[in-house]
C-alpha cells in the first residue's frame, strides 16, 4: 500500500471512480432533503419523544460521514493505473491462494471494498490480517498471519495477476 503523508492510496478502476463519485454528488445533493425532515419533525413538537425527528437526524450523521469518507477515499484514488502484471501481491489484483493443509485454491481481490462492490470475487482488504501477509509476497512465496483464535495460518501466493473489469 503506498502512503502519501499517512494517508492510504487507493487504487480505483474509472467504473468504480464514476460510481463512487455519482454516489457522493447525490448524497451532497441529497442535503438538504434530510434537512427539511429535519425540521419538519422538529416542529411536530417534543423533542425528547418525537421518534421523526431523532431518525432523521441518525440518517444525517450517517449520510454525513459517508460523504466524508467517499471524499477522502476520491481525493486520495489513483484511477486506472493498472498495477504491473509481475506476480506480486498488492493493491488492484486479484490473488490465488493456497491455505496450508488446503488442496483447494481461493480466488479473490485484493483492493478496498468500494473497489470490488460490483463484482463477483470476494474482497479482502489489504490492511486485513491475510492481506497485510500477503502485501509484497512473490507468486510461490509461503506468508503466514494469526487467525483470531491465536492459532498460526500459513499462505502460499499461487498467481497475482492485475483485475479487470
Amino acid at each position: 500500500m503506498v502512503t502519501v503523508s499517512d494517508t492510504q492510496v487507493t487504487w480505483l478502476t474509472q467504473d468504480a471512480y464514476d460510481r463512487l463519485k455519482h454516489e457522493l454528488d447525490e448524497m451532497i445533493e441529497n442535503r438538504p432533503v434530510i434537512a427539511a425532515k429535519i425540521n419538519d419533525s422538529r416542529e411536530e413538537g417534543d423533542l425528547k419523544e418525537n421518534g421523526g425527528y431523532h431518525a432523521a437526524r441518525e440518517e444525517q450523521g450517517q449520510q454525513e460521514a459517508r460523504i466524508r469518507h467517499l471524499q477522502e477515499l476520491l481525493r486520495a484514488a489513483k484511477v486506472g493505473e493498472a498495477p504491473k502484471n509481475d506476480g506480486l501481491a498488492e493493491p488492484g489484483k486479484i490473488l490465488t491462494v493456497r491455505y496450508e493443509g488446503d488442496d483447494q485454491d481461493e480466488k479473490f481481490l485484493l483492493a478496498t471494498r468500494e473497489e470490488g462492490a460490483e463484482g463477483k470475487l470476494d474482497v479482502y482488504s489489504p490492511d486485513s490480517p491475510l492481506g497485510r501477509a500477503l502485501l509484497g509476497a512473490k507468486e510461490g512465496e509461503t506468508r503466514e498471519y494469526s487467525l483470531p483464535n491465536g492459532s498460526i495460518q500459513k499462505v502460499t501466493l499461487v498467481k497475482a495477476v492485475p483485475y479487470t473489469t
